[in-house]
């Protein structure tokens, strides 16, 4: 049984995407079988691992919403053991036309259900909003990622994304965990990075990965070539992180299972 794992953080450009691309290219060198779940309009995981979205005949709008074979929605990507669902601009209306369907909080999760049994993990990159996409994502995932820009505004909009996430465990999906705040952007050279990184620690202490994102010129140049880092520079700092973030992810699931 995979795990499914959503990455939400309702602030923009905390590099949400970014992880989901290359988190899922590094789970997938280290043997893992991964499926990525664009769920975010803009569609930058999906061109960001090669898929030309113009010329994809079914996305996770036609699953979410027209009931659609969501195989059909299924690409290949570079490697082999990665697969994503790509996405289309027009989920940026589904949240309306989900409005009056039966169980509207629900329809991910029953869309990824037959999938879970073949991939070691299912990850969702959400849209910067908590809208009803996002509380799909949530009720489908078994547990969240938090990105978290090393910048002064870093947890300003946390708590509301906390309290979605309170509100959606008691309702919807009891099962819910956070699976851990990730710190993206880390210049350590900075100050102030440091001292976000020692804030973030002691307000969710042990929920705080071990591994930090450091900015890093490839993590943003890669995305234009539709390749995850790690194949676009398998050396740069970029790779390196996500690889050392896959491993913790991996070990700490393992541990967890004993």
């Amino acid at each position: 049984m995979g795990k499914t794992i959503a990455l939400a953080n309702q602030k923009g450009g905390v590099g949400k995407t970014t992880t989901t691309i290359n988190l899922a290219a590094s789970l997938a060198t280290l043997e893992k079988k991964v499926l990525v779940v664009d769920a975010d309009p803009q569609a930058n995981a999906s061109s960001g691992l090669g898929v030309d979205i113009k010329q994809a005949d079914c996305t996770i709008y036609e699953c979410l919403i027209d009931g659609a074979d969501v195989r059909k929605a299924i690409h290949d990507t570079e490697i082999d053991a990665l697969k994503i669902i790509s996405s289309h601009i027009n989920l940026v209306g589904a949240e309306i036309e989900m409005l009056n369907l039966r169980n509207r909080e629900r329809i991910l999760k029953e869309v990824l259900a037959p999938l879970k049994d073949e991939y070691d993990y299912i990850l969702i990159d959400c849209s910067p909003s908590l809208g009803l996409i996002t509380v799909n994502a949530l009720t489908a995932a078994d547990s969240v990622i938090i990105p978290v820009q090393a910048e002064y505004f870093a947890l300003e909009g946390i708590s509301k994304l906390l309290n979605t996430i309170k509100i959606i465990k008691s309702k919807l999906n009891p099962e819910l965990e956070i699976e851990g705040f990730l710190l993206t952007m880390y210049d350590s050279r900075l100050r102030q990075a440091n001292q976000i990184y020692d804030e973030v620690k002691r307000h969710f202490q042990e929920l705080v990965f071990h591994t930090v994102i450091q900015r890093n010129v490839k993590l943003s140049e890669a995305p234009s070539y539709g390749l995850p880092t790690i194949l676009y520079d398998a050396d740069s700092t970029g790779a390196k992180n996500h690889l050392a973030l896959a491993r913790e992810l991996i070990n700490h699931n393992q541990q967890k299972s004993l």
